[in-house]
């Protein structure tokens, strides 16, 4: 959703204005008020949610995902519908990976893993896994 307020930010205000270089600046500033809004409403309706996620992972992620989704729908000439139904899609792709992963974490804290994989590295492994996993699922629609 918070795509269509880029590329409106771009279209109505940037473009008219001739200041398309600070894209990037202008993006992520409104990206990052949504992030800091969102985990607030996490942190306020699930304690336990926000707790699994961390503090950084919501914010670099987040900060990533929504980022390419709004420079992918600028440079690609596509009407508003269009900009909204990708976004949209995104999001709620990046939904599904970010529950499942807070879910696989969840369990891996609750069993015994080897001590050379606890923490980062085992997290990093199922990072891999999954980006094998949705990679299969790419360019179904």
């Amino acid at each position: 959703m918070s795509s269509y307020y880029l590329q409106s930010l771009y279209y109505y205000v940037l473009v008219p204005l001739n200041i398309k270089y600070i894209d990037t600046i202008a993006f992520i500033l409104v990206i990052a008020s949504l992030v800091q809004l969102t985990e607030l409403v996490i942190k306020k309706f699930s304690e336990s949610l926000y707790k699994a996620l961390g503090v950084y992972l919501p914010l670099i992620a987040s900060n990533c995902a929504v980022l390419g989704v709004a420079l992918t729908n600028i440079a690609q000439p596509q009407s508003y519908i269009e900009a909204l139904t990708f976004a949209f899609g995104s999001g709620l792709g990046y939904a599904l990976i970010i529950i499942t992963f807070t879910a696989i974490r969840m369990r891996l804290d609750a069993v015994s893993v080897p001590k050379a994989l606890k923490g980062m590295p085992i997290a990093l492994v199922t990072a891999g896994l999954m980006a094998l996993a949705f990679m299969g699922l790419a360019g179904m629609i």
